[in-house]
């Protein structure tokens, strides 16, 4: 029996990716839905209240000024449709939250865990109860989401367990990366990672069959590649255009070079969408254009052999 796979990642607070995501499952015929991580936005977008029913917000370098409140909602929808919060205060609030880093981090953690929660009870009407969903963290996500996946019902949250893609293909998961130039939530040097993938490594025995989502992909594969940076994180150029390097996992190269299993899943350098081999192991990235409303995935077709069929689609 084949199992259809629909596989994506790094949404970052994209709704209109999210809706795509979950009707993959009936466009495609996915028997699995499988996201691997950036569930989170990159940013809020104050809407200040001037007085008398008037607002200012400065959106992708236009000025707003707002007249009442459906002319908000709108601009709110907008903002959202961007991948970005909003928030709407009055000048001494906004003054206030600059100076005060704990509490706007936690009106920032308040609004990824509201657009989750909105994105989770969209499941119910949107995706059969026999399509297994499968969602797990990146770097750039919060740990506040963490709990909030863990207790929705038609999700399946896979870290620090295995989990059964199908009756063939066990599947382990791990959504740290190696240290980024962004100072992202999860990150850690490389032999922090080394260890904790020699950990969830252990929990299996089945190589031969098993599926690794590793948020970040393989040092070298090419489907790791992005701008190099300086020190100002500008990009850098040279006599040929843009500097690319490789800037992937050392540390998961190394294990999925020792372990050899039969898939790694990755996604976190959206400019590298591709497909490899590291021996015997498919690794997958199927990149990212959440900024333009654009779905990146991959449909995979598995059978107690392996992979059987897969194409990348863009939506």
């Amino acid at each position: 029996m084949v199992t259809r796979i629909f596989y994506a990642g790094d949404l970052h607070g994209s709704t209109v990716c999210w809706r795509k995501f979950l009707n993959a499952a009936n466009k495609y015929n996915a028997n699995v839905l499988i996201l691997n991580g950036d569930l989170t936005g990159k940013g809020i977008i104050p809407i200040v209240k001037m007085g008398e029913g008037k607002y200012f917000t400065s959106f992708l370098g236009k000025e707003y000024h707002l007249k009442n409140r459906r002319e908000v909602e709108e601009i709110k929808e907008k903002i959202e449709s961007a991948s970005l919060y909003s928030l709407v205060a009055d000048e001494d609030e906004i003054r206030e939250l600059q100076g005060n880093k704990e509490r706007l981090t936690k009106i920032f953690e308040d609004l990824i865990v509201e657009r989750l929660e909105k994105w989770l009870n969209l499941i119910e009407n949107r995706v059969n109860k026999d399509v297994k969903i499968i969602v797990s963290p990146g770097n750039d996500d919060y740990f506040c989401i963490d709990d909030v996946l863990k207790e929705c019902e038609r999700v399946i949250y896979p870290l620090n367990k295995v989990v059964y893609v199908d009756n063939h293909h066990p599947m382990i998961s791990y959504e740290y990366t190696n240290p980024t130039p962004w100072n992202t939530p999860r990150e850690k040097p490389e032999e922090e990672l080394k260890k904790d993938l020699e950990k969830l490594f252990k929990m299996v025995h089945d190589y031969e069959n098993l599926i690794c989502m590793f948020h970040c992909p393989p040092f070298d594969s090419a489907i790791d590649t992005a701008p190099k940076l300086d020190k100002d994180k500008r990009i850098v150029g040279g006599a040929f255009g843009i500097v690319k390097i490789p800037v992937g996992s050392k540390a998961v190269r190394e294990c999925i070079e020792k372990y050899q299993p039969q898939i790694g899943l990755h996604s976190h350098i959206h400019e590298s969408p591709g497909l490899t081999k590291i021996g015997r192991t498919i690794c997958i990235n199927p990149g990212s254009e959440y900024t333009e409303g654009i779905l990146s995935g991959y449909v995979i077709d598995l059978d107690p052999k392996g992979i059987t069929k897969r194409f990348h689609i863009r939506g």
